[in-house]
């Protein structure tokens, strides 16, 4: 046995000799990458390409002498230099606190190096001692674990997507030598062959397509392989279409990936991000490409979950309980991929883009995007929000309901609620790798809501903290279930059609025809979303599994005072609740993940296995206590027509709406629909009115609605009118759209 000093000169002698062994003679950053450039070929298009990834991947567009930079990338060079001081390859690790097969940590930490290499102001700003030591990493790690031959065990995303991604990033920023390189290229190909791009299916789809484009340009840009870079560029044709099922983008702005989640908040970002990228460094040369529906999606499929500068919850799937603050994490990588899309973008996104982002980051104070320490991301942010030409966009003022994902957001002034479903198409949840094993309920209606100071709300703590049966909106049996009830990966899709609704583009008329996960309850859940409020129904609330069931009205992570009255509540500085019935309340202080978070839970009992049961509720967020009481006592206010299995249906006279949510053919407020069907309408002080009708089914040819008022013309909007009924034709193909009309009242 080695004494300890021997030990530690005879490591060192290893350290030293295992770099000798991988190094690019370099001189500097720029002369190092064009002489590993000049060495794999003399196509102009290839240094080009590796100059444009070292741009766009490590970053660039700042001065690195300037603060907070020289801060920043000066840290990154002390990390760097720990890693490659640290360093003792063997068998069974590259690093001793990283032991094989290290898929996410050990090739990290080598293109955290190679960045550290290529970006000035690190300190080891072509240094070839460190350039040595990440060629001689990516080699050790391609011999130990990433080898052509080996099987690919445990999760595929490593072995093709995030494995070979970071080792070819910090190949190319280094100009691995051809030995090295083309082993690794020999790996990537027997881990991604051309042929996982031949079909778009199975795994892959979408952001994993996306991915594996890219992993085949970083592949190319190696090997100065034009025929790689050709596959790169047009297996991305499938991602530019769109899709009536399955992964990819929808009409409606709806993103899927796993078949049955929503999920712009992670899959969504990393699609959005590789498509930036690829843009970006392809830009000016032979493979350059770029699509409309790329961009169009940052608008339409991203933005309605973006709020002040935080992505919601409802669409990012199993992560949402990965860390605290993980919607802001994701909104700002949202924000970091729309400026990026926007230096390829034509001028008139670009200057809409710059304006939104704009926005989200200055309304976010809870996790503020200039705090993050990437060096690009905060110059582009830095520059629009020093410029006065650029104005910061407001939160929209409307209504986004998605309906091939089952989802709705609705926005007004003050405040911001959005709607959790799920649908024959769409899983209660998702769960996988051990991720999210009790977001049992969120497809079950679940409401969040934002009222002004609370854009955290579901951000601190809030998974790990909240009590998994109750969260807000939902309508729930108490039934125990298992950690990871249900198949996983979103394959959890209850088996009712009707699930979605009419929205004129500021109200709307939300429905869900619900059916518990793992039990017998049943239930048909409204949701009517107006100007100050959102009014909740119920009804046909059945279940044989033994245990009670409940309606929770709300479950607000808070510790504020909450008043009780008579048919309503408030809890201070957040809002109001109208209730018909009885209403329970509960404050306690849970804890989770280590943390202990206060909460009041408000709601309703529905008893032991209900027949019929039902609930009427209104929620007002944001309203002052004075104002939720006055709401409470004017029952004029509200009307509810009808809240059964068949139809419910309310009329706001103050609004001039009258809604409905058909489940069968029926009749209610003078409004008489011949199929089921979502009906809103709207009555206007000029004597005009519009109705707007959707099939959330996707099966009517045909759809009468008769509107018991004058009509005397119909000004606008595709239907036929005969007397005060209208024919709507061809719902079917609208996949849920709705199809408004503009008449002129008698």
């Amino acid at each position: 046995m080695l004494g300890a000093r021997a030990w530690a000169d005879n490591r060192g002698v290893q350290r030293r000799s295992f770099l000798r062994l991988g190094g690019v003679a370099a001189a500097g950053m720029l002369g190092a990458l064009v002489q590993a450039e000049v060495a794999h070929t003399p196509d102009d298009s290839f240094i080009r390409l590796r100059r444009r990834w070292r741009e766009v991947s490590a970053g660039s567009g700042y001065d690195p002498a300037a603060e907070p930079y020289r801060t920043w990338l000066a840290g990154l060079g002390r990390a760097a230099a720990r890693h490659r001081d640290a360093m003792e390859p063997s068998s069974a690790s590259l690093w001793p606190d990283q032991a094989f097969p290290s898929f996410v940590a050990t090739p990290r930490r080598l293109r955290a190096m190679a960045h550290a290499y290529v970006l000035e102001g690190t300190g080891l700003t072509g240094d070839p001692g460190l350039a040595a030591a990440v060629a001689a990493g990516i080699d050790h790690y391609r011999r130990h674990v990433y080898a052509a031959g080996a099987d690919a065990v445990g999760n595929w995303w490593h072995w093709r997507i995030g494995v070979p991604k970071a080792l070819l990033d910090a190949a190319v920023l280094v100009g691995l030598d051809e030995g090295r390189s083309a082993a690794l290229r020999d790996a990537v190909d027997h881990f991604v062959p051309e042929c996982r791009l031949a079909s778009y299916s199975g795994t892959s789809t979408g952001a994993n397509r996306v991915d594996l484009c890219l992993v085949m340009l970083l592949r190319a840009m190696l090997g100065s392989d034009p025929g790689k870079a050709d596959l790169a560029v047009s297996a991305l044709d499938p991602v530019f279409r769109y899709v009536g099922e399955g992964d990819g983008f929808y009409r409606d702005g709806s993103f899927i990936q796993h078949t049955y989640v929503p999920y712009q908040g992670a899959y969504g970002v990393t699609l959005l991000s590789g498509l930036a990228t690829m843009f970006a460094v392809l830009r000016g040369s032979p493979w350059e490409v770029t699509h409309e529906i790329a961009f169009d999606a940052v608008e339409r499929s991203f933005a309605p979950f973006v709020r002040d500068g935080a992505c919601m919850d409802l669409v990012r799937g199993r992560g949402v309980g990965r860390r605290p603050f993980g919607d802001h994490e994701k909104g700002r990588e949202i924000a970091a991929a729309v400026l990026l899309l926007g230096d390829v973008a034509p001028a008139a996104y670009r200057a809409r883009w710059h304006a939104l982002v704009k926005g989200w980051a200055a309304r976010n104070t809870h996790r503020p995007m200039l705090e993050h320490r990437e060096p690009a991301f905060h110059a582009r942010l830095a520059a629009i929000m020093a410029d006065d030409a650029v104005p910061a966009a407001p939160e929209p003022v409307g209504h986004r309901l998605l309906p091939m994902s089952a989802r709705a957001v609705h926005r007004r002034p003050a405040w911001c609620a959005a709607l959790s479903m799920a649908s024959h198409r769409i899983g209660h949840y998702e769960h996988g790798n051990g991720e999210n094993l009790r977001g049992w309920h969120t497809g079950s209606g679940m409401l969040y809501w934002w009222a002004d100071g609370h854009g955290d709300q579901y951000s601190d703590s809030f998974w790990p903290t909240v009590d998994p049966y109750r969260l807000p909106g939902t309508t729930v049996s108490t039934r125990r279930l298992p950690d990871g009830a249900g198949e996983g990966w979103g394959d959890t899709c209850p088996p009712w059609r009707w699930v979605g609704g009419a929205t004129d583009g500021l109200h709307a008329a939300v429905g869900q025809h619900l059916t518990g996960l793992e039990s017998t309850m049943e239930a048909f859940k409204s949701w009517f979303f107006l100007d100050d409020a959102v009014v909740c129904l119920g009804a046909g609330i059945t279940c044989e599994d033994g245990t009670r069931v409940e309606t929770v009205v709300d479950n607000r992570r808070t510790g504020a005072e909450l008043t009780l009255g008579e048919g309503w509540a408030h809890l201070d500085g957040h809002g109001g609740y109208v209730v018909r019935g009885p209403l329970r309340t509960l404050r306690e202080r849970r804890s989770g993940g280590g943390v202990a978070r206060d909460y009041v839970t408000l709601w309703l009992d529905h008893g032991v296995d209900p027949r019929s049961a039902g609930y009427v509720y209104v929620l007002l967020p944001g309203a002052p206590r004075e104002a939720t009481r006055a709401r409470a006592a004017d029952p004029g206010w509200l009307r509810v027509l009808a809240n059964t299995s068949r139809l419910q249906a309310v009329r706001v006279p103050s609004l001039g709406i009258t809604a409905a949510c058909f489940w069968n053919a029926g009749a209610a407020g003078g409004l008489t629909a011949s199929a089921p069907c979502a009906v809103l309408v709207r009555e206007h002080g000029d004597g005009t009115a519009a109705l707007t009708v959707a099939d959330p089914r996707c099966d009517l040819d045909e759809l009468s609605v008769t509107w018991a008022r004058p009509v005397t013309s119909l000004v606008s909007g595709d239907a036929l009118l005969t007397g005060s009924t209208f024919v709507f034709r061809g719902l079917a193909g609208r996949e849920g759209a709705s199809v408004t009309v503009t008449v002129r009242l008698g």
